[in-house]
């Protein structure tokens, strides 16, 4: 099948060099821009039988109508040429990044006669020192208002420096003491300029010079009677200490770090960015990475550190890059990184001590984005219609399906299986109507499924008023029935539509890959494309079944676990609950020995021995 691509190379056409491709479509337009240390292997898997390709990958070859290739000296060359490339065509299929949010920036204007200080969110300013992102704007201004008192610089917009300047009177900030540039009247541009040395030389480090030096000068007038000059330098300590206060020391205060946390799914990853200076975390944001391609966590990862450093150089890259997973190309990443820098910069995974706990951290807020970002889309009303509306088109429905069920099945191990039942209207999830289902005996999945659903649709036969049998509108009928799993699962479904006599409901089964989207008797799945508000909607009913499921699989086994665990003698809540969290479950408490149990807190040989025979017996 790999013939049906016309501009296929010859075979030994494709050098074994490193270099950088680009797949082109039609009007010669760039559709995907990447780097192989080897074309020829590289390129290769992407003329691989047609069937074996992922479904994203596939519709990009079959889109493109020419594949080009250059070769270049070495990996690290190749990774510069596939940035500025990816940055000047802007492909469709690459990566595509997104700011959770516009994020506020302190910013320095070092090319001004007199360097002003200010909040901004333009990262564009000519010859400007950036600090952050910070994650509110109040605490940029919070942060200049405490370094005011210390490192007094100028914070006056243009004109009314040049106006004073100009006449000789202190602008108006300088008046009221908001302005301690040259246009205050107070210091020539020879002394600010090194009073803003000082600040960025503070920012950047923490530098602790500063604060020794203040607590000189204050322990000095304080001995020579001069309390008043005392009382400045202590307020001035006063306020590093508070602008130290807010940014938490998490790594050990010589360490220069930024730490990426990513969290993805098949569709779109959240990437979160803590920069750390001086041990302190100076500034915290939020990415969505688009995925059009499949790509792994390690591929990934170069792709952000490429796009977060690409147009960086000195102090703005940091000696220490800490990633969740290092990616293949580490190497040529550090020597790519090394040479915007001007010194060594090392790529690491952060697995151990305090740098574990601040990625954990960070994954969560990148989990906290994710959740944001996909709800975001589906909150606004013309992004819904237009997902429902992809939705109809896609499987043939008559009608737009304003009410849609989805189900999942969880278990552990086949023990405590449980069904649920996320119900989305216009939409939206109607969490008041969601419905969890106990499964007492069963087969396997599929049975699981047809056990579920026909006890679902014998409801919609039931009659009387909702508001009076205390589940309202659970007798109310979907448009369309959702069940996680690919044609086993749909045909299980199917048997319970027929049988409840329900046919006019819509059926289909969400495969793996989630672009894929079976119906009841087709050989091929419907698929979603990658730019469809439908996919979106999709894959938010599918976890939200999926969370739905195990939140009550897990509570159900914990009943049990607890049901176990009570009936010994001499077991009361809090040893139970000891017990529980030491063991993780009934299953390990079996496996463990009297003399295991024994080590736990306030249990004795003799409970411990209890214990164990208790559960041997059960």
């Amino acid at each position: 099948m790999a013939d049906d691509l016309p501009y296929k190379p010859a075979p030994g056409e494709i050098p074994t060099n490193p270099g950088v491709y680009r797949f082109r479509g039609d009007d010669d337009r760039v559709l995907y821009v990447g780097k192989a240390k080897n074309l020829r292997q590289r390129l290769s898997n992407y003329f691989a039988p047609l069937e074996t390709l992922h479904e994203r990958t596939r519709r990009m070859v079959l889109t493109a109508t020419r594949v080009d290739w250059t070769v270049v000296p070495t990996d690290v060359d190749s990774l510069q040429l596939e940035y500025q490339w990816i940055k000047q065509y802007n492909p469709p299929f690459n990566v595509k990044y997104r700011d959770d949010k516009s994020y506020p920036f302190l910013a320095i204007t070092l090319a001004d006669e007199a360097p002003r200080v200010m909040m901004t969110r333009n990262r564009k300013i000519r010859g400007a020192k950036y600090f952050g992102p910070y994650p509110k704007v109040w605490a940029v201004r919070d942060t200049i208002d405490l370094m005011l008192k210390v490192f007094p610089i100028r914070t006056c917009n243009d004109a009314q420096y040049r106006r004073a300047m100009q006449t000789g009177k202190p602008c108006f900030p300088g008046q009221i003491g908001k302005c301690g540039g040259p246009c205050s009247m107070t210091v020539s541009i020879e002394e600010h300029r090194k009073i803003v040395d000082d600040f960025i030389a503070f920012m950047q480090g923490g530098d602790e010079r500063f604060t020794i030096e203040l607590t000189t000068r204050m322990k000095a007038a304080a001995a020579a009677l001069d309390f008043e000059q005392a009382a400045i330098y202590r307020d001035k300590l006063e306020s590093i200490d508070a602008v130290l206060t807010k940014s938490a020391l998490v790594l050990p205060d010589s360490e220069d770090a930024d730490l990426f946390g990513i969290v993805g799914d098949e569709l779109d990853a959240a990437v979160h960015h803590f920069i750390i200076r001086g041990g302190r975390v100076r500034g915290a944001s939020s990415h969505i990475v688009e995925k059009e391609l499949d790509l792994t966590n390690g591929e990934l990862v170069d792709q952000v550190l490429q796009r977060t450093y690409g147009d960086a150089k000195g102090s703005d890259i940091p000696r220490r890059v800490l990633v969740p997973e290092a990616p293949a190309t580490k190497a040529e990443l550090e020597e790519f990184l090394s040479e915007r820098r001007g010194t060594r910069v090392e790529i690491a995974d952060a697995l151990r001590g305090q740098r574990a706990e601040l990625m954990r951290n960070a994954t969560l807020n990148a989990q906290q984005a994710l959740v944001r970002h996909k709800s975001q889309r589906t909150s606004d009303y013309s992004t819904r219609t237009q997902a429902l509306a992809d939705l109809q088109e896609a499987l043939g429905m008559p009608d737009a399906p304003l009410r849609i069920e989805c189900y999942d099945i969880s278990h552990l191990q086949g023990t405590n299986v449980v069904g649920s039942m996320v119900v989305f209207e216009d939409g939206l999830p109607r969490k008041d109507q969601y419905r969890a289902f106990g499964i007492a005996e069963t087969t396997d999945d599929t049975d699981s499924i047809y056990q579920v659903l026909s006890r679902r649709l014998a409801r919609l036969d039931e009659s009387g008023d909702p508001e009076q049998t205390g589940k309202p509108r659970f007798s109310y009928p979907p448009q369309l029935l959702l069940v996680d799993g690919g044609q086993p699962q749909v045909n299980a479904a199917a048997r319970a539509l027929a049988e409840s006599g329900h046919t006019e409901i819509a059926l289909a089964g969400i495969a793996k890959r989630l672009e894929e989207l079976w119906l009841p008797g087709d050989d091929f799945p419907v698929i979603l494309p990658r730019t469809s508000e439908a996919l979106y909607l999709v894959q938010r009913l599918r976890d939200e079944a999926h969370r739905f499921a195990i939140t009550h699989q897990r509570a159900r086994r914990k009943r049990d676990i607890r049901t176990v665990l009570s009936e010994i003698p001499g077991l009361g809540e809090s040893r139970i609950k000891a017990l529980l969290k030491h063991f993780g479950s009934v299953a390990a408490l079996r496996e463990a020995t009297a003399d295991q149990i024994q080590e736990l807190p306030g249990i004795g040989p003799k409970l411990a021995q209890t214990i164990f025979m208790h559960l041997a017996r059960g």
